[in-house]
């Protein structure tokens, strides 16, 4: 797999389908005169989902097209017909594709085979008009619209899952090693920097003693070089696809040439990149192997280095991936080290089996009330400003059914704590309304200031309102000439 093929990261803008219309409909049949509403609600529109495939190996395909869409619901229809649901968009991406918000916060992690996420949920499909009657509204003359959803901009990213993470310098046998234990065949070539893109390949190391092969996945990483978690280099890059290996298997060039390195001050810049960019990687377990032995001079510092590895605690291998010297040693190491650390945990199971459904900020976030300093109270609420795009206002029925919806949710009760008194400009998503609050919400002073100010209107028009209250004698009117 060339760079050109291989894409770890990528941002995708997608798009849930809009929500199909309710309509307005009534009973027609004969020797019916006077029937009912029977308008059937929309379908709710198609969701984008993301699928963790085995059989998908870079984000190269979103990183071409980036602009995801699901399918429109359907529009109600009369008879009480409920409109097609949208066509979901299934999206393929690689196993271990991580998805974030633009601000970085991690959203989802399609960990195994098979895990779905949601990326963008399709919008809820309008009410006809007989979802509307009731006792009070027996023959309602208006349906919501089909909700509008907005695009919003996730960022993939993709760690590779591997249980074995090959890494050292540019140019210290990795590629080859790879090669060699499995059948992967990344590209090898005498300079640094050839492996551009991570690499896995399937190695075979033995038998359990039930009989069952052992199977180990290798990665190979670019070469990392000091300064690679700050950007240097090409290391910072592909430091990820390390996260989820657990054993870390560290290739040290005995025969290098290049003045001033030798092996251990390689494997010290290693190590200090590593815990520059997550110190948990230092906790894996780890196994360090000498290559290139084939050479005298690499055999030489091979016999020196060793006993300084070993008194860290590091178990040294020594191999040659050109002639294939202590590669089966190696490859039956690495499968007893995977052996005994288990099974990779199964996050799916953990999680459970549910897709992972991403909402939109504030989705079941309470009321806010924000005031301006030009007198406008806004009400900011995904909730109150979906009601309000999906109604028809300019229907009484319509208005009036808001206006209950609303005050049963709180939004009155909101205005007024911010300020807001009758007649003041309330704006809810695109819409501007003046405010008409209901006594009940006022605060006691008012709402007794208010109602004392009707009992005067009374009094100016000559009827007394209380105990002394005179009721006129109709019986005693005089007749009329």
């Amino acid at each position: 797999m060339n760079a050109a093929s291989f894409v770890d990261e990528c941002t995708v803008h997608v798009r849930g389908g809009d929500g199909g219309s309710g309509v307005v409909a009534f009973r027609r049949e004969a020797h019916v005169p006077l029937g009912g509403p029977d308008g059937g609600d929309g379908g709710d529109g198609g969701s984008v989902v993301l699928v963790a495939d085995t059989n998908v190996t870079s984000l190269v395909d979103l990183h071409r097209a980036p602009h995801l869409r699901a399918g429109r619901g359907g529009d109600g229809g009369g008879k009480g017909r409920t409109g097609a649901r949208g066509e979901d968009r299934m999206v393929p991406v690689p196993v271990g594709t991580i998805v974030r918000d633009t601000d970085g916060t991690t959203l989802a992690d399609l960990a195994t085979a098979g895990r779905r996420a949601v990326i963008a949920s399709g919008g809820r499909g309008g009410r006809g008009n007989r979802s509307f009657a009731n006792r009070f509204r027996r023959v309602p003359a208006f349906a919501e619209r089909g909700e509008k959803v907005e695009e919003s901009l996730l960022r993939l990213e993709l760690r590779l899952i591997a249980d074995v993470g090959l890494v050292g310098f540019p140019s210290a046998g990795k590629s080859s090693l790879v090669r060699q234990l499995s059948a992967a065949t990344p590209r090898v070539e005498a300079w640094p920097f050839t492996t551009l893109t991570p690499h896995l390949g399937v190695m075979r190391a033995g038998d359990r003693p039930d009989g069952s092969p052992i199977d180990v996945v290798l990665a190979d990483v670019p070469g990392l070089v000091e300064g690679a978690a700050e950007g240097r280099g090409l290391g910072n890059r592909f430091l990820r696809h390390i996260a989820r290996c657990r054993v870390l298997l560290h290739v040290l060039d005995a025969g290098t040439a290049e003045p001033g390195r030798d092996p251990v001050q390689d494997l010290d810049v290693v190590l200090g990149e590593l815990e520059q960019h997550d110190p948990a990687l230092l906790e894996r377990r780890q196994l360090v192997v000498l290559n290139k032995v084939d050479l005298p001079d690499a055999v030489t510092m091979a016999g020196l280095v060793r006993d300084t590895l070993t008194a860290r605690g590091l178990e040294v291998l020594e191999v040659s991936a050109l002639s294939g010297e202590g590669l089966d040693r190696l490859r039956y190491r690495l499968g007893e080290l995977v052996d005994e650390l288990g099974p990779a945990r199964d996050l799916a199971a953990e999680e459970g089996t549910e897709p992972v459904v991403l909402r939109p900020r504030g989705h079941a976030a309470p009321v806010r009330v924000e005031a301006d300093e030009d007198g406008f109270y806004r009400v900011v609420s995904d909730r109150v400003e979906r009601w309000v795009a999906m109604l028809p206002l300019e229907d009484v029925g319509a208005a009036r059914y808001l206006q209950g919806r609303m005050r049963r949710a709180g939004v009155e009760r909101a205005l007024v704590a911010a300020g807001a008194r009758k007649g003041d400009p309330v704006v809810i998503g695109d819409i501007e309304f003046a405010f008409d609050p209901e006594l009940d919400d006022l605060p006691p002073e008012e709402r007794e200031a208010v109602l004392a100010g009707e009992m005067d209107a009374l009094d100016d028009v000559g009827i007394v309102v209380g105990e002394d209250a005179l009721v006129p004698d109709w019986s005693a009117t005089e007749e009329l000439p």
